[in-house]
């Protein structure tokens, strides 16, 4: 069955989520459909199909960084499979300590949430700026935990 392609619309959702995150950081939780929805796709055998046809943080970097991007190559240590590792590790670690220090309060964890798209968002836009303008898509750890969890399926 194909799939249709979302890439042309679905940067107004991660807009919506900042905007809606900034008056009130309970949104913050919508962020976890954004961490979500890789995961569901790759579990349920459609690989790494969400970054190419439904992820919102793509959608914005594919349809507004081309016009400020210099379009540098990534760094070839960036494409490795230990920095991707790395990255990922990092970042849920980072993740499952602000998450733990918050109590569970749902204020509070929505705006770790709200942080954690933010800042990676950031990094996303400044990747886009100084090289391609969806490099960020080349490492990151939501679409690198997904071929992981592909490949795991793939050799079971």
């Amino acid at each position: 069955m194909k799939r249709k392609n979302h890439q042309q619309w679905s940067w107004i959702l991660i807009i919506s989520f900042f905007v809606l995150g900034i008056f009130d950081f309970r949104f913050g939780v919508l962020g976890l459909a954004c961490m979500a929805a890789p995961i569901y796709h790759a579990l349920r055998g459609r690989g790494k199909i969400h970054c190419s046809k439904y992820c919102p943080r793509g959608s914005f970097l594919g349809k507004f960084m081309p016009f400020v991007s210099f379009n540098n190559a990534l760094p070839k240590f960036m494409r490795t499979k230990n920095f991707k590792h790395f990255l990922l590790v990092t970042m849920l670690t980072v993740f499952s300590i602000s998450i733990i220090h918050t109590g569970f309060e749902f204020q509070k964890v929505g705006f770790v949430f709200f942080r954690f798209m933010g800042v990676s968002f950031i990094i996303g836009i400044l990747f886009g700026i100084f090289f391609k303008p969806r490099s960020w898509c080349q490492v990151c750890p939501m679409g690198h935990g997904t071929a992981l969890i592909t490949n795991i399926k793939k050799a079971s």
